[in-house]
């Protein structure tokens, strides 16, 4: 079985009394298909690295590392038959600056949207199990201190 690893961010921010997290819509799944923001780890890049640097190719939002939320474990098969185990480390990261959906070019062959959810709805808004429980954990993280 092959394997692969990726980060992610769970970016968030504070407005209107509430917080939000930065969720993407994937070019292709649907429109009721949100996720969170994540890639590939480069071969000389860190994984909390890599979950700032998805973020802001998927969302068009700088942040700064809060903490490591979870690693997320699965399998899937790809198209080709081939059996892979996946691990995707997620990050707890703080707004910086930018405007959600402005995303570099090239970037739209991905992504068909990105906006900010309510953290609270996300865990019924997004569409993977494992993006359901890092949103939870954010949660509890931010009402924690």
């Amino acid at each position: 079985m092959e394997r692969e690893f990726s980060a992610g961010g769970v970016l968030v921010r504070r407005f209107h009394g509430r917080w939000h997290l930065a969720a993407i819509r994937p070019r292709g799944r649907g429109k009721t298909t949100w996720a969170l923001p994540k890639g590939w780890i480069e071969a000389d890049e860190a994984p909390a690295a890599t979950a700032i640097r998805e973020v802001y190719e998927e969302t068009g939002l700088h942040a700064r590392l809060d903490r490591k939320l979870a690693d997320i474990k699965y399998a899937y098969t790809r198209s080709d038959g081939t059996r892979v185990f996946k691990i995707v480390s997620f990050y707890l990261l703080r707004y910086r600056s930018g405007r959600i959906g402005e995303i570099p070019a090239g970037m739209e062959l991905e992504v068909a949207e990105a906006r900010w959810l309510p953290l609270e709805e996300a865990p019924r808004q997004l569409a993977y199990g494992g993006e359901q429980q890092v949103a939870r954990q954010a949660l509890e993280a931010l009402a924690g201190g």
